[in-house]
Parts: C-alpha cells; structure tokens; sequence
C-alpha cells in the first residue's frame, strides 16, 4: 500500500492551440492559477482525485478556455460540453457528453465516479446534473475564441495515487451531439497508480482513434514521461491532427509534448516555492528534464 512520503506534483493543461503573443501570459497566468489552486490542495495532504477537479474548476471559469464558461459553440449555437474524471487508485472513472447549461461540467464527471454508468450523454448526462444539484451555467458567459483545445490536469498526491481530469466545449461549429476524446478512458485521458496519469488536447477524433492516453501509459513504465508524451505526439502521423499531452508517472515525475504551435501549460509541486507556466513544453523543460 502506498504510504504518505510528502511527494506531490499536479500538471495543468489549458489547449494545445495557436495563441496570439499578446495573450499567452494570459493563457499562463490562467494556468498557474489553476496549479496553485489544485496544489494547495495537495500540499495539505489532499487526494490527487480532489486536485485535478479543483483545478480543472478554475479554468472552466476563465473565459479564455475552452470549457466551462469559455465553451464554444457547436453549429447550432449551442454550448455542448464533454468532461471526465478518473481515479488512478480505483480505476473509477466518470464522463459526460454534450451536456448543456452546467457552470462545471468536471463536477458533474466526478458525481459519476459513484454511478455504475462509466458515461451519460445529451438529456441523460442534463438529468443527472439536475438530480445532483449541479450549478446552472452563467447566462451571460463568454464563448472561447475558437480552436479544439481542452483543459486538463494531472496529479500525484502523498499517498501515491493519481488521478486525471479533463474538460472541453469541444470543436467550434461541430455536429450537434458530437462527444469527443475527453470523456472516452485510454483516448483523452487515463490514470492508473500502477502506471501513471495522462491527459491530451487537440483534434479530438485524431486523438481517439489512436487512442493515445492508452499507448502513453503502456509506455510509461519502460519510457519514462516525457518519452512517452513524445511517442503519444509522434503517433499523430498515422491520423493527423494537432494535439498536446501531459504525462506524469508515479513518482511525481513529469513530461509535456506537443505539435501545436502553442500548449499553455503549468505545474505544481513539493520541491517547487510556486507554480511554473508558459505556452509551450520549452518553456518548462528545464523543471521536466
């Protein structure tokens, strides 16, 4: 059994998407609030499955990002979002799919880890956040400004278990209904004590067709993680696609890849004084490497 050994680290992605000069301290900025956030937590003895949702919140309340709040719209003019959670020590895991007028569809995914159902999608996914008391979206929020990216979060709490957690507005314009990789295990995201954690962004159907959270924790154990982001990446030539990966194994240790232009990204951890952001791997290398 794991045992409390102050060892903690949480990875936080905001979208792997091109991103104006002018707004990627933004784009940062929103990324260490959420590792900060989603670190405290961790920093005070917390569960990895209690950090990635806390985090996960802060970004669905930024207008910048591409889920909660920010979600874009599909072709109908509607917001219709996807969001999931998993717990690396159960392997419970909990998603919803092209739900609507929800302020945190992360939370509603974490309600699911108690339900037999892994997935509720369109009214049931609305009935059940009404059932559990969810809180109502904003009328008045602000739609991303475009792209496919996805939020999300990795941690590793002092108990050594990990957890994932991701949530998107999903593609602009998209098909009524469409749900993509975010709620779908071994595409968008994974976690298994055993193994580690991952969470991607980008072109969600690329991502689930070569299902890259799976191939990233075969991987990790022999590759380690930035190995085996970069492998996820690189696995992208067979479908085409941009997207970004976050990896984190179970000892805290991290990697981040990317074939997008941009990745806002940030980290948390106990040998950290506070969180480390930018918009590209580069800009955090010298903290993975």
């Amino acid at each position: 059994m794991p045992t409390d050994d102050g060892i903690w680290t949480l990875v936080v992605h905001g979208g792997a998407r091109f991103i104006l000069e002018q707004d990627r301290a933004r784009f940062a900025a929103g990324c260490a609030e959420a590792a900060r956030v989603g670190g405290d937590v961790l920093a005070r003895g917390g569960r990895a499955i209690d950090a990635v949702e806390t985090a996960v919140r802060v970004l669905e309340d930024l207008p910048d990002f591409n889920a909660g709040t920010g979600s874009v719209r599909n072709v109908a003019g509607i917001v219709e979002m996807d969001a999931a959670v998993m717990d690396g020590e159960t392997l419970a895991i909990g998603g919803v799919g092209a739900i609507r007028d929800v302020r945190h569809p992360v939370s509603v995914a974490r309600a699911m880890l108690d339900e037999t159902p892994i997935l509720l999608v369109g009214d049931g996914a609305g009935q059940f956040a009404e059932h559990i008391g969810a809180e109502p979206a904003d009328a008045g929020s602000i739609p991303a400004s475009g792209g496919c990216d996805t939020v999300g979060c990795i941690a590793r709490d002092q108990s050594g278990h990990v957890a994932a957690a991701g949530s998107t507005g999903g593609l602009e314009g998209k098909m009524a209904g469409r749900v993509g990789d975010t709620p779908l295990p071994g595409c968008g995201l994974y976690a298994d004590d055993r193994a580690g954690a991952a969470a991607l962004s980008g072109e969600g159907e690329s991502i689930a067709r070569g299902m890259l959270a799976a191939h990233i924790l075969f991987a990790l154990p022999d590759s380690g993680p930035l190995a085996a982001a970069q492998m996820a990446i690189a696995r992208l030539g067979r479908t085409g696609g941009e997207a970004g990966a976050i990896v984190l194994d179970p000892d805290g240790g991290f990697g981040i890849a990317h074939n997008s232009e941009q990745f806002s990204v940030a980290v948390a951890a106990h040998w950290l004084d506070a969180p480390r952001a930018g918009t590209h791997a580069d800009d955090l290398r010298e903290w993975f490497t």
